[in-house]
């Protein structure tokens, strides 16, 4: 089997700021959907959110803010996850929730250096 990353972009007008039952809602959608793929085996790592703030390098040696806000679409998080091909990985990701919230989800193999 091979292993896809699964990269979750949100558009930052979308961002739930629910109630603390409905974050609890969504935090159970996310843990549903992730032990279903821990249940097929095919869970590599459950991945991470990410928070909003970082740095950014680039070339010679600069560090700058990031990544900045004023970009719509930003990414959320990550799960790695393992497949025989593509498109049996999308499959996986069909049932992610934070299509339910406007986002999406990129899927990319994972290849050897």
């Amino acid at each position: 089997m091979k292993e896809f990353l699964f990269i979750f972009r949100n558009d930052n007008a979308n961002i739930p700021k629910g109630s603390p039952e409905e974050m609890q809602a969504l935090t159970k959608r996310w843990m549903d959907w992730v032990g279903g793929i821990a249940a097929q085996n095919k869970l590599v790592d459950r991945g991470n959110r990410l928070v909003p703030d970082g740095k950014v390098v680039r070339p010679g040696k600069v560090v700058t803010d990031g990544p900045y806000a004023d970009i719509k679409e930003s990414i959320g998080g990550y799960t790695l996850v393992k497949a025989d091909t593509l498109e049996e990985a999308a499959e996986l990701a069909k049932d992610c929730p934070a299509l339910t919230l406007g986002g999406n989800v990129e899927v990319r193999e994972i290849g050897v250096l």
